[in-house]
């Protein structure tokens, strides 16, 4: 089984670089605000602005300096005492903390270079596999024809699946005789993007797979969810093999149109930019990576947000996108709600309807049969990762017959 170890220079170092990056953007915050309430009121013109400005320019510039400088020098430093820190396999904890930093940063960890950005890969026990013939018949010796791909949700890593004591994952293969993988991948990027590097990524699993492949079938949690119906589409455009093979899509509370939490998050950052004076602190609205705000409204296209400014507030622009052809799709939603009666509240970040693909338009429906869809009530979101219930229903879907 192919494992990369992860060096410890490379976490500390990454963090040292976005320590030194943020501390950059804070000044540069600060600074604008300070030159926007010492250069006096727009109805006298502005008269103090430009000492302002000069005065600003030096404080704030040295600032800034230091700041590269001190990066500079952890940098050098790490570079020498790296051969005595070692390697160590990555833990559960820190994949969480690394989860959550791309999920909120990820793309600006990817545009940067940063060593903490995760880059995608299938796993199996936490491990990454190398998706060749030789390589999958060594890693996974008793491979079946049943093919389970399991996908996690925003700012969380492959490990997560396992949740007091119980993984759906784990789960599947002893009970139906399933063999489970699990993607991890960096969540602060585009949905459309990671769909596209899922979708070539199971291109090579299922042609190197030890044996025949009988079906494969995907399970997306949350954000995993519109991964997987995007990496469809990708298929579908590409004419890729592993399309034919997919047989079961199952979402858990997957935002099919979008999550009332990303939109909190941009109407925040529209109010503060209202007054001029709080218009500076409208950038930390901008510190939400590229994968949440595509929960917006639940972006899986491309189209969906190129030529657009994501943090603008705007209407739902998306090109509608079916289910796909020839596959049985399911979908679970969960309510904090006692009782699956009146008008379901959601599971604190995911709407029932979001999660079931009801939309007020027809053609943004998706068409779930409804002996495909499936409330789970009492439950957060969380919960539908360790819920009995909510295993259950999904087994009795995946079963034969």
């Amino acid at each position: 089984m192919a494992s990369r170890a992860r060096n410890h220079v490379d976490d500390l170092r990454g963090m040292s670089r976005l320590a030194v990056e943020a501390t950059a953007g804070v000044t540069e915050l600060v600074e604008a605000m300070h030159r926007r309430i010492a250069g006096g009121p727009d109805l006298l013109g502005r008269p103090l602005q430009a000492p302002v400005r000069a005065i600003t320019g030096l404080v704030y510039g040295s600032l800034r300096g230091v700041a590269r400088w001190v990066g500079a020098g952890v940098d050098a430093a790490l570079a020498s005492v790296g051969p005595l820190l070692g390697q160590s396999e990555p833990g559960p904890e820190r994949a969480a903390v690394l989860a959550v930093l791309n999920g909120v940063l990820g793309d600006y960890l990817e545009a940067t270079n940063n060593p903490l950005a995760i880059s995608m890969s299938l796993r199996s026990g936490g491990q990454r596999l190398e998706l060749s013939p030789a390589a999958l018949r060594d890693s996974i010796p008793r491979a079946s024809g049943k093919l389970l791909v399991l996908l996690h949700g925003s700012s969380m890593s492959d490990l997560q699946w396992a949740r007091l004591g119980h993984d759906h994952g784990e789960a599947l293969a002893r009970e139906l005789g399933f063999t489970a993988l699990y993607l991890h991948y960096n969540s602060g990027l585009h949905i459309s993007a990671n769909g596209r590097a899922f979708s070539a990524q199971l291109e090579p699993l299922v042609a190197s797979w030890p044996v025949p492949v009988e079906q494969l079938v995907l399970l997306g949690y949350s954000m995993g969810g519109l991964v997987a119906r995007s990496a469809c589409l990708d298929a579908e455009q590409g004419g890729l093999a592993w399309r034919r093979q997919l047989r079961k899509l199952v979402f858990l509370g997957a935002p099919h149109h979008g999550a009332p939490l990303e939109r909190g998050g941009n109407w925040i950052h529209a109010a503060l930019g209202v007054s001029s004076y709080s218009a500076p602190f409208a950038r930390l609205g901008k510190i939400r990576s590229a994968g949440i705000t595509d929960l917006r409204f639940g972006n899986v296209r491309d189209e969906d947000w190129q030529g657009r400014d994501r943090f603008e507030r705007g209407s739902d622009g998306r090109t509608p996108l079916p289910l796909p052809e020839q596959v049985s799709c399911f979908a679970i939603a969960a309510t904090a709600s006692a009782r699956r009666e009146g008008r379901l509240r959601s599971d604190g970040l995911v709407p029932v309807d979001s999660a079931l693909g009801r939309h007020a338009q027809p053609e943004r429906t998706l068409l779930f049969p409804l002996d495909h869809q499936w409330i789970g009530t009492g439950m957060n979101h969380l919960d539908l990762l360790s819920r009995p219930e909510v295993y259950a229903q999904i087994k009795s879907w995946l079963e034969p017959g």
